[in-house]
């Protein structure tokens, strides 16, 4: 089995405390950063490590070891000053990969001209669509239909290019269901077990959300 990735978590405002809780739900390692020492005492028991400590302080990301976690997430609230010389000292450290929350348009811009691997829009992105992005590059999107149930966009990976739905038995091995096909904006409603998947495939699948971790789990790791 290969190592769980390690994820750090800068700004402990709704969007960062929502990814930071979603991810430690999922059983990764969580590190919480916010310089309010009152918001690191509201998700201290929610998270593996919560530390008060300045992002634009290189000296103090790097008491904190940053570069050896695999992503840190980066959402400072309206600070944009902080936000830019944050993202910039964690791509001096050479941290792996950066995402960053943007407060707009220009602002995502210069996110990504001084480094950041991927930008997000708190508007568009909520905190737990985003936290099952990180885990698996095939989840597009992430949609709670109740506290134990979501609907799950994935695209296919690559093994299961050429298989039907028959041979691959998603509710069988995942406890998911297949609710639609994706492709090129056309949508194949309650697809035939004999369907095969094309490149570009999109799942529309529904579950319990334990279910749907497991999936996107294996998906991660293959």
């Amino acid at each position: 089995m290969p190592t769980k990735k390690q994820y750090a978590i800068i700004g402990m405002g709704r969007f960062g405390s929502s990814v930071a809780q979603s991810l430690s739900k999922m059983g990764f390692e969580v590190l919480a950063i916010d310089s309010s020492e009152q918001k690191i005492q509201e998700i201290v028991n929610m998270v593996t490590h919560a530390v008060s400590a300045d992002s634009t302080d290189e000296e103090a990301l790097k008491a904190l070891g940053i570069r050896n976690f695999d992503v840190v997430v980066v959402a400072i609230g309206q600070d944009i000053q902080a936000s830019i010389l944050t993202t910039l000292i964690l791509k001096d450290l050479g941290v792996p990969k950066i995402v960053v929350k943007a407060q707009n348009e220009l602002h995502g811009k210069v996110l990504s001209k001084i480094g950041a691997d991927k930008v997000v829009f708190p508007e568009r992105d909520m905190g737990t669509r985003v936290a099952h992005n990180l885990i698996s590059p095939n989840i597009l999107d992430h949609i709670e239909l109740s506290d134990d149930h979501s609907i799950v966009e994935m695209r296919v990976a690559s093994f299961m290019i050429g298989k039907n739905l028959k041979e691959l038995d998603i509710r069988a091995r995942y406890g998911c269901n297949v609710m639609a096909i994706k492709n090129n904006g056309k949508m194949n409603i309650s697809p035939y077990a004999e369907d095969r998947l094309k490149d570009g495939d999109i799942l529309v699948l529904v579950g319990e959300n334990e279910h749907l971790q497991k999936m996107e789990l294996a998906y991660s790791e293959s």
